[in-house]
């Protein structure tokens, strides 16, 4: 808690007015996010509720000031106890949108204000955010962009003060400073010109004149459909039609897109690049216009939609659990990964075995425990608390991982593993430093392996020529998952998603069972060689392989691809765009990899 909040009591509760940025979540300060984890009430618009959610703790009572208008029992009772179950907002988050990338945790959803002409009905907004602090609750009023530049956000501070609700103002990254920052557009360079902000919306003639006498860079808040008429504006105040303008839409989010033109050719530049009317009303965007924020500077400091996969829907046939790592690494090469389960793991049928080996562990049966996935820790942790025992049953038993994620969720556990491979992360780089047994300093040569009942022999082989007696025991069965959402199975078919990661042979069979096969546009990256093979069988194009079996090393062979894609694009002189943005009716030619 800061120490100049006062804390919620039943007598007073407390109100924070948070910036929420123009979009990308990982702009969010720290003080935001603590006090969104502290937070009894949420309110928000939805478009900044998706930016904020997944920080927010479990429990939360989330008033949508766009949602309809509730009823008065409704208000009451959720403001009351902000806990009560009512809509799920998971469902609400739109991962292309936003680089969430984790875990939502379950919300309460309330509906809040009505919306008038685009903003919310500030009275109603306030009502909302001094009824909730009223209750003793601690209260976010999180806002789009920075609060000191939100007017609605500065009515409802001053309703708060004349009501004696006690608040406080976290700032956040405002979007005229952080949109043009992601669009690679500097707004002021050595020679230090004067920069002005204008509201294109609230924007009087005296305040066009003023710009538009100022040979300064001028930072334009509009909408698609309105920024035209004020680059026309700026004409008719005295700026050269010449003088250089961006316009960015959508910025700081994997949605960003940013076209150059002058004062005088923006309308056509939109117009041919078949940017069409909005049917909400009207979407945001900065507009820069200076001599110092010229085209030739943001193609060398265009960073962030330069990025090798920025914007593809890259698809991931895994659980969120299992991906959380893989999709991290290509939200960082600016894609929007889609995690989509294709096995689901279940309890062995026959427990017995499962059961004597863990009681082996206690009596001194094995020398090593052997890890090869996330699935077999979970699985031994779970027959571990079932029987009452913790990580120190693994006293005096060596402990063997066959990766770094497996090897987390055995730190996780309480339990450090002895060996990891040093090299290659699989079974064949587990038996490479694996030693051999040694009856002088082994006192027992045996191994317990629990694994999944479709594991390969290639670890219990390695092992007994090492010497070694393996218990190997089915410790969870995999079958095929659930298939995913309609609108999932559509993106898959009809060329929704730019690329999809095949992590084994069985991602490809049991995706293209639950799923269907995937459109000729999206490009297949597979792990290695035996599951390139099998989706070649499916009549899939291989497109990528890592150079060895690793997640990441195929995450990083698809960005390299990427970027080939993209050095060839510009090159040719052709714009740059996904795969997925290739016409419908486009053939792909078989080729080897």
């Amino acid at each position: 808690m800061s120490p100049t909040t006062l804390p919620a009591g039943p007598d007073h509760g407390h109100v924070t007015f948070l910036g929420a940025g123009p979009g990308d979540p990982g702009l969010l300060t720290l003080r935001a996010v603590e006090a969104l984890a502290n937070a009894d009430v949420l309110i928000a618009e939805h478009d900044v509720l998706d930016v904020v959610r997944t920080h927010a703790r479990a429990g939360v009572a989330l008033l949508d000031t766009d949602s309809s208008p509730p009823t008065a029992s409704t208000t009451a009772s959720t403001v009351a106890s902000p806990t009560a179950s009512l809509a799920s907002a998971s469902s609400a988050a739109t991962s292309a949108d936003t680089f969430s990338g984790t875990g939502t945790p379950q919300l309460t959803v309330v509906d809040g204000a009505s919306t008038t002409a685009g903003a919310p009905a500030v009275r109603d907004a306030a009502h909302l955010v001094m009824e909730a602090a009223r209750g003793g609750k601690r209260v976010v009023r999180a806002v789009s962009g920075d609060p000191g530049l939100d007017t609605y956000a500065t009515e409802e501070m001053l309703a708060c003060a004349a009501a004696g609700v006690p608040f406080e103002v976290v700032p956040g990254v405002a979007a005229a400073v952080g949109v043009p920052a992601y669009a690679g557009v500097p707004l002021r360079d050595a020679q230090g010109a004067d920069v002005r902000f204008v509201d294109a919306r609230t924007a009087s003639d005296r305040c066009w004149a003023e710009v538009g006498a100022s040979d300064g860079t001028v930072v334009v808040s509009a909408t698609l459909e309105t920024v035209a008429a004020a680059a026309g504006e700026l004409v008719a105040s005295g700026r050269k039609p010449d003088t250089p303008m961006t316009v960015t839409v959508a910025g700081t989010t994997t949605r960003q897109r940013t076209w150059t033109a002058t004062l005088g050719t923006i309308a056509q530049t939109l117009k041919q690049a078949k940017v069409l009317p909005s049917p909400e009303g009207g979407r945001p965007v900065i507009a820069v216009v200076g001599e110092r924020s010229a085209a030739a500077q943001r193609d060398q400091l265009s960073w962030f939609e330069n990025k090798p996969l920025f914007g593809w829907r890259v698809l991931v046939p895994r659980t969120k659990e299992q991906a959380a790592s893989l999709s991290d690494q290509l939200c960082s090469y600016g894609a929007v990964p889609h995690e989509v389960p294709t096995i689901a793991v279940e309890p062995p049928r026959t427990p017995q075995q499962m059961e004597r080996a863990v009681k082996g562990l206690v009596t001194g049966r094995y020398e090593w425990i052997a890890f090869t996935s996330v699935n077999a820790v979970k699985a031994v942790r779970e027959k571990f608390e079932e029987y009452g025992l913790d990580a120190r049953a693994f006293a005096g038993i060596k402990v063997a991982a066959v990766g770094e994620q497996t090897a987390r969720a055995l730190i996780a556990f309480g339990v450090k593993p002895d060996l990891v491979p040093s090299g290659e992360q699989s079974a064949a780089g587990l038996l490479e430093d694996w030693p051999p047994y040694d009856p002088v300093f082994d006192p027992i040569d045996r191994v317990f392996l629990p694994r999944a009942d479709i594991a390969t022999e290639t670890l219990v082989a390695g092992l007994i020529e090492l010497g070694w007696e393996v218990d190997d025991v089915t410790a969870y069965r995999t079958v095929r998952a659930s298939p995913p959402p309609a609108e999932t199975r559509e993106a898959i078919k009809g060329g929704g998603f730019d690329a999809v990661l095949f992590t084994s042979s069985s991602t490809v069979r049991n995706l293209v069972g639950i799923a269907g096969k995937p459109h000729n546009v999206t490009v297949i990256a597979c792990i290695g060689p035996a599951t390139a093979k099998t989706a070649e069988e499916h009549g899939l194009r291989v497109d990528v392989m890592a150079p060895e079996p690793s997640v990441h090393k195929l995450a990083e062979a698809l960005a390299e691809f990427g970027l080939r894609r993209r050095a060839a694009a510009v090159e040719a002189g052709d714009p740059v765009t996904r795969p997925s943005e290739r016409r419908p009716g486009a053939r792909r030619r078989r080729t080897t990899t």
